[in-house]
């Protein structure tokens, strides 16, 4: 499945909002000048004017003026990130990254090769034969590519990261991603890595990172809150849908990161 949304009053991200969700990733650019406010997650953004922003599945999204935006939809069935990451090496950075969200200034040349893409999109979406698909998947790529290579040139840190270093610890986040529920200490993914905890700590530090722990005990929290927004679930539930061997374990965790309880935290949500 790919859309592509131009000039679309529905542009939104259910998240966990939808009882059945599909795995979708998207990718919005906000062509105007003008920036508008975007709430991800209930936590109210301003997305910049001229700017392009990645969102992944879970995240339930909603902009103040979404009909100019223009956004690409796409599944795992019609391409999967993670099985062609060779490819685009978007995977860890671009989505599922440490910087969430991720605002991509666009300058006024990325905008005109924004727009090529956006109409050599609208053009392929007119032909209705075999190769449409095939077409359709490698603008989906180019455009990954050149969001990525945006992104990258834009870090604070591009002159600190080799191409090792930047996939290793990309490799990590994809790894937080897939183990997160299960898995909660450093050593497991450095273990996977086959580096020593004490070299992914000094590899975050020395890339002005948060620690490799910080960014486990990030997600879950992240997780945590999805679940109190957008489900009736009980603490307990959560706790160990999230691997936590007991509801109290998981609430003081969640104090401990939060500074609320969960009761309060899911409170002031209403």
């Amino acid at each position: 499945m790919l859309v592509m949304s131009v000039n679309d009053a529905s542009l939104h991200g259910a998240g966990m909002a939808d009882r059945h969700p599909e795995p979708i990733n998207t990718i919005v650019v906000n062509k105007s000048a003008k920036g508008q406010r975007v709430v991800i997650d209930e936590i109210a953004y301003t997305m910049p004017g001229h700017t392009l922003l990645p969102l992944v599945a879970n995240q339930h999204f909603t902009f103040e003026k979404p009909e100019a935006l223009i956004a690409w939809h796409f599944n795992r069935d019609f391409y999967c990130i993670v099985d062609h990451d060779a490819e685009v090496s978007c995977v860890g950075f671009l989505f599922f990254g440490i910087h969430n969200p991720m605002f991509i200034k666009l300058d006024e040349g990325n905008l005109k090769k924004i727009a090529i893409i956006e109409q050599l999109f609208l053009e392929d979406m007119r032909e209705k034969d075999r190769m449409q698909g095939e077409m359709l998947r490698t603008l989906l790529k180019r455009l990954i590519i050149k969001s990525t290579r945006m992104a990258k040139q834009q870090m604070d840190n591009a002159r600190q990261l080799t191409d090792e270093r930047f996939d290793l610890i990309r490799q990590f986040n994809l790894l937080v991603e897939i183990n997160f529920r299960q898995q909660h200490e450093v050593n497991f993914y450095a273990t996977a890595l086959n580096k020593s905890p004490k070299t992914l700590s000094n590899l975050f530090r020395l890339s002005n990172y948060p620690s490799p722990s910080s960014i486990i005990h990030e997600r879950i929290i992240r997780e945590a809150k999805r679940h109190l927004c957008y489900t009736d679930k009980t603490g307990k539930e959560i706790g160990y849908e999230l691997g936590f061997e007991s509801a109290a374990h998981f609430s003081r965790f969640f104090k401990l990161k939060t500074g609320s309880n969960l009761s309060v935290f899911r409170d002031t949500l209403e």
